[in-house]
């Protein structure tokens, strides 16, 4: 009976393993995109207890422990890159008195009424630039004396848990909101002006989750994120790309944006900074994200406290140094990348027409 429950065990383990592998934009094949954590750990369990009813002499035992095997080698190829295991892809800051970026961002989650301890947060860390989402009208009055006075702002509130905005000590230069998606989705882009008057490009994201009480396809959510990594690509200035992506770094989603956009992952070689769930003690991924060009390093990074929001907030501070950009300079997305960027949109385009 025991060992049936332990290859039932780890038949379920490979079950999980290969879903990602389906090409299809369900959300119940999509979710387990989120869960390699979890799937490492799961399998690794699943190797470890086979053992306890193992046959030395069983051809088949043999069999079902290199599959396992094999599932557990899959499943921590995807997450290791993002432990200290791994060279990191956006290196530490090279000098004290170079120009310095705070960057906080926060999924405040709609229908908290303990705003407070997101300002309390925010006294404490003090950042240059905030990107706030799920922010309704309610959330833009209650953050708005903190912001007066030191802050510009872009704000579109919204009652549909897509609300975004934006606060910023760097000047706003050509900041618009945009429907990429849907008219119920917005993004920002634009460009922030450096006190030495230098341009950075940024774009603000927060595509809908492939979940069946928001979406059932992630098709919109891969296709916004590549026609903001096609949009980055073209740009000849440094760039940051940041917010609630509703994906983890290690889909291939996103690592086709990384790809396309030639930006980099403020995570690998760090660790994961899981941002959500607050809630849970389990199911803890990282959804929130910024992507940045060549030209920034960091110098901090961190995922701050409970805000009473189902997210934790992702804190960031980089250095500007242009001057040391090739030494982290990406490739080139290849010409495959391209198309299957290309793809995604065209497939986003067509459900479209079919609506």
């Amino acid at each position: 009976m025991l060992k049936k429950f332990l290859i039932g065990f780890g038949i379920l383990a490979i079950i999980l393993t290969i879903f990602p592998f389906v090409a299809v934009d369900y959300w119940w094949i999509r979710v387990f995109d989120f869960t390699h954590i979890q799937l490492t750990l799961l399998t690794l369990l699943a190797f470890l207890v086979y053992f306890i009813r193992f046959d030395v002499k069983n051809v088949k035992d043999y069999a079902f422990i290199t599959v396992i095997a094999a599932c557990l080698i899959f499943q921590f190829s995807k997450i290791y890159p993002y432990t200290f295991l791994n060279d990191l892809e956006v290196k530490e800051s090279s000098v004290s008195n170079s120009t310095t970026l705070k960057i906080y961002t926060s999924n405040v989650l709609q229908k908290n009424k303990k705003k407070d301890l997101l300002l309390a947060d925010l006294k404490k860390v003090n950042p240059d630039v905030v990107l706030l989402t799920e922010t309704d009208q309610k959330w833009i009055n209650a953050v708005s004396d903190f912001f007066d006075g030191n802050y510009q702002k872009h704000v579109v509130p919204l009652d549909n848990t897509y609300g975004m905005a934006l606060y910023s000590k760097l000047e706003f230069v050509d900041i618009k909101t945009e429907f990429l998606v849907s008219d119920s989705i917005p993004s920002i882009h634009g460009k922030l002006k450096m006190k030495d008057g230098k341009l950075l490009q940024f774009y603000a994201i927060h595509p809908t989750p492939p979940v069946p009480q928001e979406n059932d396809m992630s098709t919109n959510r891969d296709a916004e994120m590549m026609m903001i990594a096609k949009t980055s690509l073209e740009t000849e200035l440094p760039t940051l790309v940041l917010g609630d992506f509703n994906d983890v770094s290690w889909s291939e989603t996103s690592q086709l944006f990384k790809n396309v956009s030639t930006l980099l992952d403020a995570r690998l070689g760090r660790g994961f900074f899981n941002t959500y769930s607050a809630k849970s003690y389990i199911l803890k991924w990282p959804l929130d994200h910024i992507f940045v060009s060549e030209e920034f390093r960091i110098k901090n990074i961190e995922v701050r406290g409970d805000i009473n929001s189902d997210h934790y907030p992702l804190y960031t501070e980089f250095t500007f140094e242009p001057e040391l950009a090739n030494e982290q300079k990406p490739n080139q997305p290849t010409k495959s990348e391209l198309e299957r960027a290309n793809t995604q949109i065209k497939k986003y385009k067509e459900s479209e027409r079919k609506n």
